[in-house]
């Protein structure tokens, strides 16, 4: 690496430092005032929600690397032209591929990094939060828990397993249910094809009712369909789509495999899978189409153009995305498609762009 490319790689990353710890400073102000107040309520310890911040910060990253990388790029090629080093170098005859390689290299890096942070290191941080806040902090008992697609809830002397469950229809599917006594020996077992939730209960639909505590055996007794006093709400089973960042793609990937098994559409389930690995390669994007931005302005380079640049670009890549991924949910466009439409969208844009700046 020459002197120019270590000169322009540690301005980029000075500015991106600086950018993202003041967009993951807003993000932690916006979640301490929200959170704060209902942690209190609840009775939470000081060190829990210490721990719950800290567990955090990897989503925090997440959610701000992007803008964050967008801004640096534009902020570095605005104080660079600023200072007239950007002619300079071009009147020496260095290329704009050859001034943009360093931030080309360093917006790759970070792509594979946020893509192994939203892979291996955002699931665990994700469970971690959610067990201080339901265990420590809010002190409850009952709880859902995900293992590959296997649901289990335990409440009071009830254990639910469940095979899968469809958010749209509110169906469990593969449901087995035990009743324990206090020395957890089981006193009945109920196997039903599904269980719905309607009018706050759930429902069994063909029930098998085992009891093992008749003098003379269990005898199944069979029901078309049997009402299940159970305390497991719907936000407890749901795959939020706004905790895809949260979730690993296999097991984004393994849940739609068996919403299909089990012939459920499984469209909203195989976007968020191609969204979490289309998501981190944002940043590279950005700076593909961050760079041709701010040297096609590079003789009114500012840092308030690149603010303000940034606030633009960024708005309109969250619009194309979002409007693209309601499509992928809804099957009207491939998962694939609707993943990755607004990266390519925006790269042709940013190509576009480079080819028609003057060198």
């Amino acid at each position: 690496m020459g002197i120019i490319d270590r000169y322009i790689a540690r301005t980029w990353l000075r500015l991106l430092l600086l950018c993202l710890s003041g967009f993951v400073g807003i993000y932690l102000v916006i979640d301490l005032i929200e959170n704060i107040p209902r942690f209190l309520r609840a009775g939470g310890a000081a060190g829990d929600m210490l721990q719950y911040f800290i567990w955090k910060f990897p989503e925090m990253i997440s959610r701000t690397a992007t803008f964050s990388i967008l801004m640096a790029t534009l902020l570095t090629l605005g104080t660079l032209s600023r200072d007239s080093e950007i002619i300079a170098l071009r009147s020496c005859g260095v290329s704009l591929l050859r001034i943009s390689l360093p931030m080309l290299a360093l917006g790759l890096i970070a792509s594979i990094l946020l893509l192994i942070n939203a892979e291996l290191i955002l699931p665990h941080s994700y469970a971690r939060t959610e067990l201080l806040v339901r265990v420590k902090i809010k002190k409850e008992v009952d709880h859902a828990a995900f293992k590959r697609n296997n649901i289990w809830f335990r409440s009071k002397s009830m254990i639910l397993r469940a095979h899968l469950f469809e958010p749209k229809t509110k169906t469990l599917s593969g449901v087995v249910v035990w009743n324990v006594d206090e020395a957890m020996n089981p006193v009945s077992r109920i196997d039903a094809v599904s269980a719905v939730y309607r009018e706050g209960g759930w429902l069994l639909n063909s029930a098998t009712t085992r009891n093992f505590q008749t003098p003379a055996g269990y005898a199944p007794r069979h029901a078309q369909t049997m009402p299940l006093d159970l305390n497991l709400k719907i936000e407890d089973l749901k795959v939020l789509e706004s905790d895809a960042d949260n979730m690993s793609i296999r097991t984004l990937k393994e849940y739609a495999e068996n919403l299909k098994r089990g012939g459920y559409q499984a469209y909203r389930y195989l976007t968020l899978m191609h969204t979490k690995i289309a998501s981190p390669f944002a940043a590279l994007i950005m700076v593909l189409l961050g760079i041709p931005f701010a040297m096609r302005n590079s003789r009114t380079g500012s840092i308030a153009m690149g603010v303000g640049a940034s606030i633009g670009i960024g708005f309109a890549y969250f619009v194309v995305n979002a409007v693209l991924l309601s499509y992928g949910r809804s099957g009207v466009l491939p998962p694939m498609v609707a993943a990755w439409g607004a990266n390519v969208l925006f790269m042709m844009s940013g190509i576009w762009m480079a080819m028609t700046v003057k060198c």
